[in-house]
């Protein structure tokens, strides 16, 4: 699959009459017939080649007049995997708009976190997605009004405001024009029996593409939870999250096909920022057959990947808190990592309350460990200088971590810190920038696993070696980790 895949007009009709779920998310097929848009894996019988547009979003369906097809959801797919393979501007710019920032800063304001000119933006979101940054912002409200309607029992100006919507007849006109239904009727056609709670708990599913193999990608959470900030429990991983208009606590529980998602919300304008940042902990966007496709090239890789495919990567949901634990995890291992972290949180995090027990604070911003006296950090001095050297970099603004980063450029930024080697650098280009092709060569679980298998061993060799399975090498590190015994590979029983 590549770039502006919905110009194949040929591929793209193959994949809608197989009904082939791995295109969902892709393109999106409007039907000029019925004035409906499905994904490629709608269950209705497929519309004749001559009736179908193929649309790069959801979003250009809506605004050249296409409605969702009320079978197949397809608001509701899986999101297109380029936005986090790619970190052109495009790829910035939805990820940025996945993340919210249109509703709370406007388009001047994504612009400005960019580094472009607003009309440069606009031109090129309308380009390759055919669709402008207000009507993508305007496709995601609408998607989060439908998750609330559907899934609480809110009064619908409530919903309206929660979901962004700066009035109720822009809310009641949206929903009316995306769904062809209003928002009472799509609330009467919603399942019973598991509404949520006016305070903000929502239960709902995050779809991803198979196959997924949750042993890594939760073990690992699992296995380098901070206490007070993270937890396993009931089979679920929970944790806190920082957002825009408060915090949240989130449980993620691996399902055959999804991730059950439990929200609990301060203030409900944050939900489709806790949605977005979850799907990027979990990588739940990936193409998994297309990069395990790839690395099946390698004979070496071949027998890992066909023995447990589908593996992701597994990220964070705050890039500055990963940054500053990849440091306190410099040379220690994962319980001494996970040790050092919960003193800081402890000292210097955020309380919070969580229903449900277990999770206490939200970890500590940069501005909050500004103020940490490097004395009192149990770790070497050239370390204690690294940490404050970050947080420094983290709150002046010098260093940008985020669905804006420019991954170029910031490793550039990173390497040139005193203590930030090409470990730390790549660690975090893989699990907080979201680069899929870092890599980590001087790893020795890495240069281990690479001896077993008969791979070379010496960092130069390795790399070049691992020149083949680009831009997937970051999911090559995943199998590679996979050959050891660490719990970070296996889901907590």
């Amino acid at each position: 699959m590549q770039k502006g895949m919905h110009i194949d007009t040929e591929r793209c009709v193959r994949a809608v009459q197989s009904r082939d779920a791995r295109f969902d998310g892709w393109f999106f097929t409007a039907v000029v017939t019925t004035g409906i848009y499905c994904r490629p894996s709608c269950p209705a019988v497929p519309p004749k080649p001559e009736n179908m547009r193929f649309l790069p979003s959801a979003a250009a369906c809506q605004q050249a007049g296409f409605r969702a097809c009320k079978r197949c959801r397809p608001d509701t797919s899986p999101g297109s995997p380029e936005w986090n393979q790619r970190a052109d501007l495009v790829a910035r710019a939805m990820r940025l708009i996945a993340d919210g920032v249109v509703d709370r800063e406007g388009v001047p304001g994504l612009a400005a976190r960019l580094g472009y000119s607003t009309r440069q933006v606009e031109r090129q979101l309308l380009a390759e997605l055919g669709a402008g940054p207000l009507a993508l912002a305007r496709a995601q409200r609408a998607q989060a009004a439908r998750l609330l309607i559907e899934t609480t029992p809110l009064p619908m100006a409530d919903v309206a405001f929660a979901a962004g919507f700066a009035s109720i007849r822009t809310f009641n006109d949206t929903v009316r024009e995306v769904f062809a239904l209003a928002p009472s009727d799509l609330r009467a056609r919603a399942p019973r029996g598991n509404p949520g709670s006016t305070t903000g708990a929502l239960t709902l599913r995050l779809p991803f593409r198979a196959p997924l193999n949750p042993d890594n990608l939760f073990g690992h959470l699992a296995a380098t939870a901070v206490p007070g900030v993270e937890e396993w429990r009931d089979g679920a991983y929970r944790r806190t999250l920082r957002l825009p208009y408060g915090h949240g606590i989130v449980a993620l529980t691996p399902q055959p096909d999804h991730i059950a998602c439990r929200l609990t919300l301060g203030d409900l304008r944050d939900l489709t920022v806790a949605i977005s940042r979850c799907r990027r902990m979990l990588d739940l966007d990936a193409d998994p057959v297309a990069i395990d496709d790839r690395l099946r090239t390698d004979p070496l890789l071949a027998p890992l990947v066909d023995k447990a495919p589908g593996r992701r990567v597994p990220r964070t949901a705050d890039e500055a808190e990963f940054a500053v634990r990849a440091v306190l995890g410099q040379q220690v291992s994962t319980a001494a990592a996970r040790t050092h972290a919960a003193r800081l949180v402890t000292a210097h995090g955020e309380p919070v309350d969580d229903p449900e027990g277990g999770l206490t604070h939200l970890f500590p911003a940069p501005e909050a460990l500004a103020s940490v006296d490097p004395e009192t950090l149990a770790m070497p001095r050239t370390r204690r200088t690294t940490f404050t050297t970050l947080v420094r970099q983290l709150t002046d603004g010098d260093v940008r971590l985020g669905p804006d980063s420019d991954w170029p450029a910031t490793r550039a930024r990173l390497l040139d810190l005193p203590g930030f080697g090409p470990w730390t650098v790549d660690v975090i280009a893989m699990c907080a920038l979201g680069d899929p092709d870092a890599f980590l060569p001087t790893d020795l679980g890495i240069r281990r696993a690479a001896q077993e298998l008969g791979l070379p061993s010496t960092p130069a060799a390795l790399t070049a070696r691992a020149a083949a399975w680009r831009p997937w090498r970051a999911y090559a590190v995943q199998y590679l980790w996979a050959t050891d015994s660490h719990p970070i590979n296996f889901l907590p029983v």
